[in-house]
């Protein structure tokens, strides 16, 4: 586990004050500002594991129907970035092509002459050339393209033509949303990023949690005598709150949009990885509360407490959405 300097210079009881008017702002600013956002174009950085990240920026600007952030999501979806998963219902590799459909609309996306669908140099491709085929299919449907595409997808290009757009099954309509609200997790904003109006009450939670001794693995459960790890932690806060995060650091990374550094907000969640990268090397993460501090549960020995966030394996920020929360995969085919 990575350590930290304890926050040097400032008390607790200044520490705390400096707490009670940043969490005072944010629910400031969230009142005030609302659900406006920026339009989201492109890949955020660090968003993609970098063995893919050319590819998905490549591939996923083939038809106007996609976009890199969107096929990233329907990837991340599908394998979680595992190019040997593989499901109970043989859909194979990082795009999940069961083997009728990779027969059918697999491509050579690489040229070496083989279509590979353990190859993600052929499947982030036929992942891509496939939705662009549904979306040819149901261009002539009312509605957007990209829902048409993402449900065509789900339910097939009949079902989309049939009904005029998105069918009404409640699994399509899940599926759509699930894969447009991930895409914010993985594009670059343009302009900043809506405010958390959730984010004042999960900070009081870990503020109440300071000075608890760190727990691995720790879920704060009165079996572990009210102890968190740093991923323990960031989940009770947001659990606090009515969200509910996946228990595993790198998995909370795309609960919602990335902030810039000079944009982080009290509430958003800061991440620390070995490879800046690769989000899928996160190791730690911590609950900004401003001032370029967070409250987090650091390591074995110590006791959950602020620090400073500005180290050199620090990978980002994640705005916590609940449809963010809700949208991402709980389990990733093995």
């Amino acid at each position: 586990m990575r350590k930290y300097w304890v926050a040097g210079g400032i008390g607790a009881g200044l520490m705390l004050g400096l707490l009670g008017l940043l969490v005072i702002g944010t629910y400031t600013v969230a009142a005030s500002l609302g659900g406006a956002g920026g339009r989201a174009v492109g890949l955020a950085k660090g968003a993609v594991p970098a063995a893919y990240q050319s590819l998905v920026q490549k591939w996923g600007t083939l038809c106007p129907a996609i976009n890199p952030a969107l096929l990233a999501a329907q990837l991340y979806q599908e394998s979680g970035w595992n190019a040997k998963a593989q499901s109970p219902a043989d859909a194979q590799g990082i795009a999940q092509f069961i083997p009728g459909t990779w027969q059918t609309h697999g491509i050579d996306g690489n040229g070496d002459g083989k279509r590979d669908v353990w190859d993600p140099e052929d499947a982030i491709p036929s992942a891509a050339s496939y939705d662009c085929e549904l979306a040819r299919y149901v261009k002539d449907a009312p509605g957007d393209d990209t829902h048409n595409m993402l449900a065509a997808y789900n339910a097939g290009a009949y079902r989309v033509i049939q009904h005029n757009g998105v069918p009404p099954f409640r699994e399509t309509q899940n599926y759509v949303k699930t894969i447009t609200t991930l895409a914010k997790s993985f594009a670059a904003p343009v302009g900043r990023v809506a405010p958390s109006r959730q984010a004042a009450a999960a900070i009081y939670f870990a503020q109440e949690k300071l000075g608890t001794k760190y727990l691995w693995g720790g879920n704060g459960t009165p079996e572990q005598g009210g102890r968190f790890d740093c991923s323990g932690l960031t989940k009770a806060a947001y659990h606090s709150v009515g969200i509910e995060l996946p228990r595993v650091a790198n998995d909370q990374w795309n609960a919602g949009p990335h902030p810039k550094r000079d944009e982080l907000l009290p509430g958003d969640l800061v991440f620390f990885a070995y490879d800046l990268n690769d989000p899928r090397s996160i190791h730690h993460v911590g609950l900004y509360v401003g001032g370029g501090y967070m409250i987090n549960a650091p390591y074995t020995g110590a006791v959950i407490r602020f620090d400073k966030i500005d180290t050199p394996d620090y990978i980002g920020a994640t705005r916590v959405t609940s449809d963010g929360a809700k949208a991402l995969p709980r389990a990733n085919p093995a």
